[in-house]
């Protein structure tokens, strides 16, 4: 077992880190400078005199960056080894790493994510909460899994695992919602282990941006959102003029719909699911007319029965959306683009990211 971990800037918490995790154990351990400039210079040949191994390149990238920096580096270095990440920061026992990696030895299924979940209750700094719980729901709403914590960096991965790790696209905090939205789709199983969360100084330490790095990880949902709203204002609009003038509650549905599904199909393709890309597009615009199809019918259906009961057109144009906006989601995303394969730029253009020649690898041992 590899223990990764990336560090941007980091304090003393890292030397305690790795001197906790050489006490307990003589594995290796990789850490990944992600750009932290001279002035952690003192940090990083601390934890070299205790043994650990250092890659880097010179400018920040993002903790995406590193952890594809690490994996490329084991696959190097140790292959046919297991993974265990973790975060820079005294987060995460040494008894939960090793926990983590146990589990992981446990079940030899090469398809598979052990997550080091910490629970979220008194203790755990607020904007974490926030953060945690907001980005639950909506991994819940997109995938229809219950994880506890998306966020955790405390992940084991297998070795068989790492070369599509490195495929999966971000190279910023987006780049661990998207590991287990690759996950979900690529029907690996996520295994969970409830840990101990440790938050040093409200976790001040933390280079998390919440506005700029929650954008990034909300990306996928927050586009859908946008576009859907957008094919919902043009739908709306059009029903309301359909069924003032054909008098046809079937016909201004149909219509309506029709017209905004081409600007919806179009959005999703290139925006929002550009994976979808990757294969044919009259394939997928058969796909998606199928599935326009059966939300029309739902559609027209709860439609009927809402203004049936009484409730205004426009009222219950919204109810009826919103409640099938998730279910539209996730089949678009795993039945219409879903079909085609991650696709990732590396970012210093070959295989896998690299370290930078400045800073190659080094250990004293």
């Amino acid at each position: 077992m590899i223990t990764v971990i990336p560090a941007y800037q980091p304090d003393h918490a890292l030397i305690d880190v790795v001197g906790a995790l050489r006490a307990a154990s003589d594995e290796p351990i990789l850490v990944v400078d992600d750009g932290s400039g001279p002035d952690y210079g003192v940090v990083f040949a601390e934890i070299r005199r205790q043994g650990a191994v250092v890659v880097g390149y010179p400018r920040n990238r993002g903790k995406g960056y590193a952890l594809k920096t690490g994996f490329a580096a084991v696959l190097r270095t140790w292959p046919g080894h297991d993974v265990v990440c973790a975060d820079s920061d005294g987060q995460h026992a040494v008894a939960d790493i090793h926990a983590v990696a146990a589990r992981l030895a446990d079940d030899p299924s090469p398809r598979r994510i052990v997550l080091g979940e910490g629970a979220l209750h008194t203790g755990v700094p607020l904007r974490s909460r926030i953060g945690n719980t907001a980005t639950r729901l909506l991994f819940r709403m997109a995938t229809g899994l219950r994880v506890h914590d998306t966020q955790t960096g405390l992940r084991g991965y297998p070795a068989d695992q790492l070369p599509e790790l490195l495929q999966v696209p971000g190279y910023r905090y987006e780049y661990e919602l998207n590991v287990l939205l690759h996950a979900r789709k690529a029907d690996w199983m996520i295994d969970s282990l409830p840990i101990a969360t440790v938050y040093r100084d409200g976790n001040s330490s933390s280079h998390f941006r919440p506005l700029v790095d929650s954008a990034r990880i909300y990306a996928p949902l927050l586009r859908f959102c946008a576009s859907s709203l957008t094919a919902f204002a043009i739908d709306t609009a059009a029903l309301l003029a359909l069924s003032a003038t054909t008098g046809s509650l079937l016909v201004a549905v149909v219509g309506a719909r029709a017209i905004s599904a081409g600007v919806n199909f179009a959005i999703n393709r290139r925006l929002v699911f550009p994976a979808g890309r990757q294969r044919p597009a009259v394939g997928a615009a058969a796909r998606y007319l199928a599935l326009l199809v059966a939300m029309l019918a739902a559609n027209w259906a709860l439609l009927t029965l809402l203004t049936g009961a009484g409730l205004a057109l426009v009222l219950a144009k919204i109810v009826t959306d919103s409640s099938l906006f998730t279910v539209n989601y996730l089949l678009q995303r795993r039945l219409v683009f879903g079909s085609g394969r991650p696709v990732s730029r590396p970012p210093t253009g070959s295989a896998a990211p690299q370290p930078s020649a400045s800073s190659p690898m080094s250990a004293s041992r």
